[in-house]
């Protein structure tokens, strides 16, 4: 999640010289908006104290935000410039889902490690999606494990191998 706040503190989206399209302007304020609400839920999460009687009320709280901040990014139209990324969003809410799902067996009642551990699996799935989303709106091609890219053109981009994340499940 560090790593993500570190990318955001940079000029997120920022535009290329190109001509204005509202679309595209309008997706880039969006994840910028994501992005930022990411940057303030790290925040609020390491603030929070671990000896507080209500930390785990405060990060599930959190959580749910986060669970919902995903969701909203997910069901944003994707430019065509950045159509590579449009089911990875999905992907990304859908591991924020689960791990905030988790979260809450692991600590709504008596503490569940197992619960916590999946949940943390999740979670950092989902971190992980957002940070190759970020890395194509800026532009770079990411890289890393159970990632491919195929170019069809200068800004058409798609990230991940669908065969690749079913290997994780």
């Amino acid at each position: 999640m560090s790593a993500i706040v570190l990318l955001i503190a940079t000029t997120v989206l920022s535009g290329c010289g190109r001509k204005t399209d509202p679309a595209l302007d309008a997706y880039k304020e969006s994840m910028t908006s994501f992005y930022d609400s990411l940057s303030s839920y790290d925040s609020q999460i390491n603030a929070i104290d671990p000896e507080s009687e209500s930390a785990k009320y405060d990060l599930l709280e959190i959580l749910d935000q986060m669970k919902d901040s995903y969701k909203v990014m997910s069901e944003l139209e994707v430019p065509e410039e950045f159509s590579g990324i449009a089911d990875i969003s999905v992907e990304a809410a859908d591991y924020m889902e689960k791990a905030n799902e988790f979260y809450h067996m692991a600590y709504d009642n008596e503490f569940d490690e197992d619960s916590e551990m999946l949940a943390s699996q999740y979670y950092q799935r989902a971190n992980e999606r957002a940070l190759i989303i970020l890395q194509v709106l800026h532009g770079e091609v990411p890289e890393g494990e159970g990632i491919s890219v195929e170019t069809q053109s200068t800004y058409e981009i798609s990230t991940i191998d669908e065969d690749a994340d079913t290997d994780e499940e």
